[in-house]
């Protein structure tokens, strides 16, 4: 079983930075037990979205259109975190941001075994 805690969401401006976090429990991130990341978002009145995705050792990443060169998704597995670097929000980035991890070693838009609570990111124009 694994447990994931996301953290740093807040309100901001746009074009304003924010970094969230994901701390990982109950599993390490090892050799030996590989697991891909993702971040997704869920704004009011939508579907849950794909934003984000790391493979284990962070040798891959890949993002949804709508961030693509604003947003960077990084690990550190000695800390069993996962980051989300956000630059140049915009209004339409508000939404509960979810940290996901799968089972597998590679990169995934949609098939993740355990997720986090959400942390809100809400930024005004």
């Amino acid at each position: 079983q694994v447990q994931l805690v996301e953290s740093g969401g807040g309100l901001v401006q746009a074009g304003d930075s924010l970094r969230l976090s994901c701390a990982a429990s109950g599993r390490t991130f090892s050799s030996f037990q590989p697991m891909g990341m993702g971040w997704f978002r869920q704004a009011p009145g939508k579907e849950r979205e794909f934003v984000a995705a790391i493979s284990w050792n962070g040798g891959s990443t890949g993002y949804a259109a709508s961030v693509k060169g604003r947003f960077t998704i990084s690990r550190d597995n000695a800390e069993n975190t996962v980051y989300l670097q956000m630059n140049s929000l915009k209004p339409e980035d508000t939404a509960v941001y979810y940290c996901a991890a799968r089972g597998s070693a590679g990169l995934s838009t949609n098939n993740y075994d355990y997720w986090g609570q959400g942390t809100q990111v809400t930024v005004s124009s």
